[in-house]
């Protein structure tokens, strides 16, 4: 039994979860618009550019929900689904999914996008496992701050190693797929490395890999 392991934005979705829930924020007056949608544009670009400061960017994410209740919390997210992450959900990557589900392979999405944003989008793509960014909660609230490994980068590759231990499965005909140049540790990693519609940075060291470069958008 295989494991595949998905990224999750801009691969398995049409978007990035992360930026949108930011722009939710906004429309909704949960932050300042201006000062907020602001950070929120510059630490996606720090994102694309590779130099993603993951902690500051965590504590700006999470700031909505700082100090609300696990069910507030939980009801402004339903209505984030229903808005923004519904059109991005990309009927291909469903099919992915189900041709790994029906070979019997262990399904996995590792993202760095917290575990608030995509714990509820994993369900809906009925991915029973989720490696993410984790949030603090005390007394059924969030804090608004980040705990754990950051699954971000290299990162990702750690939370994996300690998954796989605890879990006792292995590498062994596994798969990666991804969007982002950000993942190329975890590619590296895996057996089968699949860049999906690829950053240009992706493209150019797949390419010089001879990894496998496929389109979920076509």
């Amino acid at each position: 039994m295989a494991l595949a392991i998905f990224d999750l934005d801009n691969t398995l979705l049409a978007g990035d979860s992360d930026h949108a829930w930011g722009e939710f924020a906004c429309e909704i007056g949960l932050v300042d618009v201006e000062l907020f949608g602001s950070r929120n544009d510059a630490f996606y670009q720090d994102y694309l550019d590779g130099q993603l400061d993951i902690q500051a960017y965590l504590r700006h994410a999470l700031a909505p929900i700082a100090g609300q209740s696990l069910a507030q919390a939980a009801e402004w997210h339903q209505q984030f689904m229903r808005s923004k992450i519904e059109p991005m959900v990309l009927a291909a990557g469903l099919e992915l999914i189900e041709q790994h589900r029906l070979r019997g392979d262990t399904l996995m999405i590792i993202t760095a996008t917290n575990r608030f944003i995509t714990a509820p989008i994993a369900e809906r793509l009925g991915v029973p496992h989720l490696l993410a960014c984790d949030v603090e909660i005390r007394d059924g609230h969030y804090t608004g701050e980040p705990e754990g490994i950051p699954t971000y980068a290299a990162g990702k590759v750690v939370a994996l190693e300690a998954w796989l231990a605890e879990s006792g499965l292995d590498l062994e005909g596994s798969c990666f797929y991804s969007d982002s140049h950000n993942d190329i540790p975890l590619l590296e990693a895996v057996e089968r490395a699949v860049a999906v519609d690829p950053d240009e940075r992706l493209r150019r060291h797949a390419g010089n890999r001879g990894w496998e470069i496929i389109s979920l958008r076509a």
